[in-house]
């Protein structure tokens, strides 16, 4: 197992029992023997991962941090005004959404090309699949006994498509994405597949700006659409590219971070990194 898989297990599982016993506030040593490891090393394990002490996470992780969080949705609204929804500065780097036409969705892929490549990411095992066209996939997922059901999955998402594993092609986008990039990279490509509101939400999604989050209801709304929320919810769920189509960036308005395609704890995972992220860079500004 790869140094930034077992750390994110560790992490995940940090987390979580943070998660059930947040209201009983549980310290250091509380969390280290059910981790598994010396006070000490736990707190170094998961400073290194995710930039803040595992106090600081509980902190951010209490539904009081989260409402505050949603009580303004002004930046949204002014993204999706301005017409950002269609790409966002996310993670340091610009993202570039591509459409399929309704009839290249037709044809399920018919006459692509799609390759794909798995490599330990720090949210866990991570498949990113691509086209000529842009990024197609990205899922999470937590032992390599896994890996053949996401590979099927997405076989069954482009079932008309000629699907090969080419690590060597996937690298570069993979390093992009979570490695940082320098100046001047080209923006990534993203391929999006789905029906016309699917497309218009995942797009929307972009606006949010990095670690921040916004409820289903405010997201509804700032489309102007405040009265389909439980279809802003399912075209969410139906999202197939995980991290860069934010997502896990979408919370209850109780503030509580529900379910998540990949798993609650990784979603609580990616919102920790980016917030930590945003704060160091407004430190170090």
């Amino acid at each position: 197992m790869s140094e930034p898989h077992s750390n994110y297990q560790r992490v995940a599982k940090a987390i979580h029992f943070i998660a059930e016993r947040q209201l009983e506030q549980p310290s250091l040593r509380d969390l280290a023997d059910h981790v598994g490891l010396s006070e000490f090393h736990l707190q170094r394990v998961f400073a290194e991962w995710a930039g803040i002490s595992p106090k600081q996470f509980l902190q951010f992780l209490t539904k009081e941090r989260a409402k505050q969080q949603l009580r303004s949705s002004s930046v949204l609204h002014a993204a999706l005004d301005c017409g950002l929804s269609g790409s966002s500065r996310l993670h340091d780097l610009m993202i570039k959404t591509e459409c399929m036409t309704p009839g290249e969705y037709r044809k399920l892929g018919a006459g692509m090309d799609v390759c794909y490549g798995v490599q330990a990411s720090p949210f866990g095992y991570c498949l990113i699949a691509q086209t000529q066209r842009g990024v197609c996939k990205i899922a999470f997922f937590d032992s390599p006994d896994d890996e053949a059901a996401v590979v099927a999955e997405l076989q069954n998402e482009w079932p008309a498509a000629t699907l090969r594993c080419d690590q060597g092609a996937v690298d570069p986008v993979f390093a992009q994405i979570f490695s940082g990039i320098k100046a001047g990279t080209a923006p990534l490509r993203v391929l999006l597949k789905g029906s016309e509101f699917q497309l218009k939400v995942w797009e929307a999604l972009l606006a949010i700006p990095d670690g921040e989050v916004c409820s289903y209801q405010q997201l509804a709304g700032a489309m102007g659409i405040a009265s389909s929320v439980r279809s802003v919810a399912s075209a969410i769920a139906r999202n197939h590219i995980a991290y860069l189509i934010p997502c896990h960036r979408v919370i209850r308005s109780t503030g509580e971070f529900s379910q998540y395609r990949w798993g609650t704890e990784r979603k609580q995972a990616i919102l920790l990194h980016e917030t930590a992220r945003v704060a160091a860079k407004v430190i170090g500004e």
